[in-house]
């Protein structure tokens, strides 16, 4: 993989952190990165077409060349949260992080305990690399030529 795919992976994996979804041409190697429009329910629907409404119209006149690249579901955010936990090897915080996920609210619980840590930015290597795994594949499933 070159420069290229690779500064592309990273971008639409921190998109997708920041709750964005992306479009991908394969052909023109463009990004079109759109705040998900179940985030911005809570906000003026009109407001958000007039607002994204050049990225919207490419989407869909582009729509046959683009790969969909859509923020995570819970489950899966989930997942990369215990997937991190199991490779821990402090024991105390490991446990600490696995009642976190096991109570009300892990999502929460998880963030409080992450963002008081010394090693805080361990998660969030660790959370860049999963989603950009994720992106590859999705990449490869869709047969990208980036």
């Amino acid at each position: 993989m070159d420069k290229l795919d690779q500064n592309i992976i990273k971008e639409i994996a921190q998109q997708l952190d920041c709750g964005n979804e992306c479009f991908f041409n394969q052909k023109t190697k463009e990004l079109i990165c759109i705040p998900n429009a179940d985030l911005m329910a809570t906000g003026d629907e009109e407001y958000y077409k007039e607002v994204f409404k050049d990225d919207l119209e490419k989407v869909k006149s582009q729509k046959k060349d683009l790969i969909k690249f859509e923020i995570l579901e819970s489950f899966e955010s989930f997942k990369i949260m215990e997937d991190f936990k199991n490779q821990i090897k402090e024991a105390e915080f490991k446990e600490k992080l696995n009642q976190a996920l096991n109570r009300r609210k892990p999502f929460q619980n998880f963030k409080y305990l992450i963002d008081n840590w010394e090693y805080r930015e361990d998660w969030f290597e660790f959370k860049q690399k999963e989603l950009e795994k994720i992106v590859l594949e999705i990449m490869n499933r869709n047969n990208a030529s980036t």
